[in-house]
């Protein structure tokens, strides 16, 4: 075994800083490590399957008596009785199906989506398999593998929602297309079989739910999507991808924005080079961009995502929607989550309404799972079932397929349930109290906002980043609640909120996610605060000495390696740790395989800024370039990732 003598003396180093921190009577670093984390309080659970059974999940739904209805993409419909007891059992009762990537039920039926149709299933004759496949209502499909369906999503009224992700070109094999009607539209479908197209601007929408009644979805990254977001859909609205744009000259689309009004205001990038072949458009550093909130000052039927999820950070391929019932998961019922296929996780929203459009917050709820979160729903005892699957998509888990439980212990974690905005910055509550000394300090918290880039280009760089200045805080007598000053709102931008300070009142623990994203589409009206009415205490602008343990051990001149710790916060910002773990294949390969391919640091930062997806032949997912990372911290990350080998 080698021994990294550099690496011992950070650690010494390290060690001596937080026990003469210790010593001094701080015990705010140490408490931080030992909070709470997501599993103990959420614990994921395996739901056991038949042997050799492939649940690659595409569709779940709950029955009245508490079964468990499982869709696959590979066409197969099982119902599971007792699928909450040690021993489930499995019973198929339909096979030979189209991908099915929603399962609903509804009056003593089950309701899927095909790739071209919305079928109805019954067990006409109760001998426990499925007899009668009745059409309710097909759709044209043109044979392209990406023409993925979702659904159907049951309104209050009992009619269906149906999604379809657009195809992609030829040459052109990048860009998003709608070959053939609906492709990048949402359709509402009768039972009877009456289709009304409801909204476009869809590229891969896979999510659908209803929200007090509404309809909602979400969006992954990709070309003309920045980011993943939660999108409330009202009909007629258009969410931004312009293939299905090709069909609102139709009689019955409610969507009349034309794709050459359009492409008046935002440049499509159709580039051909010297030989006249496309050119794939890239993202370009230091252009004068547009975003999807400008489109909206031309075209009113644009509609802004409720709740940007940023890429990378909270998710990479946003799936099912879900409210969560009051009386589970303790202080969160009443919110909503939504899962995520590529990191295999689970995010938490909550939602609020400022001048009749939503908008809200969104944080991190539980990672881990063994496979990409496609589909949840919800079971009789409150737990939460998690239908899982990667293949053709890559997942963070290590599996390919799946069916898990989500169980809460009754324990309620240190989290914040609600940030809602204020005319002058936002109000915060917890599930706990907090302790009133870090919270009435300013350097409690810090505050910046951004946005992304509209254009044909697969996902987006955050651009416009802001710093805002926290100008005073106000704790509430009970603990619960704090109000936050923030200079400079900026309606449409994405505010993170770190709220690394905050301390429980209890046991002086962090918070389980101290770091949660607000979008802030409307800034309300209102009573502002008067500073004599705040904190203005900021112990951040008193230096604090450094202990003479550390100036001893510490040398002048002493070399300096790259640690983990030192680069994690850069992997989070720039979204590699989205994609890559550091000893394991993931999204994309392992950290240390990168390092065993001996790499110089500067080919490692040309392959960031021009990735060579055909260095890595088995992996579905190629990665989009990143010219936003500064050389400083692509030196640090590429320094960092040789020093695995």
């Amino acid at each position: 075994m080698k021994l990294n003598y550099k690496s011992i003396t950070t650690r010494v180093i390290s060690c001596l800083f937080y026990s003469t921190l210790a010593i001094a009577g701080c015990p705010t670093l140490l408490s931080a490590q030992e909070s709470a984390k997501e599993e103990d309080f959420f614990r994921i659970a395996r739901v056991s399957a038949p042997e050799g059974t492939l649940l690659e999940v595409g569709g779940l739904c709950t029955l009245p008596n508490g079964d468990l209805g499982v869709a696959t993409r590979r066409g197969d419909v099982f119902i599971v009785e007792n699928p909450t007891s040690n021993r489930p059992y499995f019973r198929k009762v339909a096979s030979g199906l189209h991908e099915i990537l929603g399962l609903s039920y509804k009056n003593g039926a089950l309701y899927c989506a095909q790739r071209g149709e919305l079928t109805k299933l019954v067990d006409a004759n109760m001998d426990g398999k499925i007899d009668v496949f009745k059409t309710v209502y097909a759709w044209p499909i043109s044979g392209h593998y990406h023409e993925y369906s979702f659904g159907p999503e049951i309104a209050s009224d009992g009619s269906f929602f149906v999604s379809g992700n657009v195809a992609f070109g030829d040459e052109e094999w990048w860009r998003g297309e709608s070959r053939v009607p609906w492709r990048g539209w949402v359709m509402h479908i009768s039972e009877d079989g009456k289709m009304e197209p409801w909204a476009t601007g869809m590229r891969s929408p896979c999510g659908l739910g209803m929200i007090d009644g509404e309809l909602f979805y979400t969006e992954n990254q990709g070309d003309w999507m920045g980011s993943g977001a939660l999108t409330h859909l009202k009909k007629g609205s258009f969410a931004g991808h312009p293939a299905g744009l090709k069909w609102t000259g139709l009689p019955n689309s409610p969507v009349k924005l034309t794709t050459e009004e359009l492409y008046k205001k935002v440049d499509p990038r159709y580039r051909k080079d010297a030989n006249g072949r496309y050119i794939k458009p890239e993202n370009v550093v230091n252009e004068k961009f547009v975003t999807l909130f400008d489109m909206k000052q031309y075209f009113p039927e644009v509609q802004v995502p409720a709740v940007w999820l940023p890429h990378g950070v909270l998710g990479i391929s946003n799936s099912q929607i879900i409210n969560i019932p009051q009386d589970v998961f303790g202080p969160f019922g009443g919110q909503v989550l939504v899962g995520d296929q590529g990191q295999s996780k689970i995010m938490r929203v909550f939602l609020e309404k400022i001048n009749g459009e939503y908008q809200g917050a969104a944080w991190d709820f539980r990672s881990g799972f063994q496979s990409g979160v496609l589909r949840m729903a919800w079971a009789k005892d409150g737990s939460l079932f998690v239908g899982e699957t990667n293949r053709g998509w890559g997942s963070a888990g290590d599996a390919n397929e799946g069916l898990q439980r989500l169980i809460w212990n009754n324990k309620v974690p240190f989290e914040m349930r609600t940030v809602s905005a204020m005319p002058d910055g936002f109000e915060i509550t917890f599930t706990k109290p907090v302790d009133k000394k870090h919270a009435a300090d300013i350097a409690s918290y810090s505050v910046e906002s951004f946005i992304y880039k509209y254009h044909p280009v697969y996902g987006s760089p955050v651009v416009n980043e802001e710093k805002s200045a926290v100008k005073g805080v106000k704790v509430s007598e009970d603990g619960m609640k704090v109000r936050i000053i923030v200079d400079n709102l900026r309606k449409y931008y994405i505010y993170k909120l770190a709220l690394t300070g905050i301390r429980d009142e209890e046991k002086s623990y962090s918070l389980v996610h101290p770091d949660v994203y607000y979008t802030l589409n409307n800034i309300p009206e209102g009573t502002r605060l008067a500073m004599s009415e705040v904190s203005t205490k900021n112990s951040a602008l008193i230096p604090a000495p450094v202990p003479a343990a550390v100036k001893a051990a510490v040398k002048p001149g002493a070399s300096k390696t790259i640690s983990y710790e030192e680069v994690k916060p850069l992997l989070a910002k720039y979204t590699c740790s989205s994609c890559h773990n550091a000893n394991k294949k993931q999204v994309g390969p392992g950290f240390n395989e990168v390092a065993k391919r001996h790499y110089s640091v500067d080919k490692i930062i040309k392959l960031l800024r021009n990735p060579q997806p055909e260095n890595w032949p088995g992996y579905a997912t190629p990665m989009p370039p990143f010219p936003n990372v500064p050389q400083a911290d692509a030196i640090k990350i590429a320094t960092w990732i040789n020093s695995l080998k």
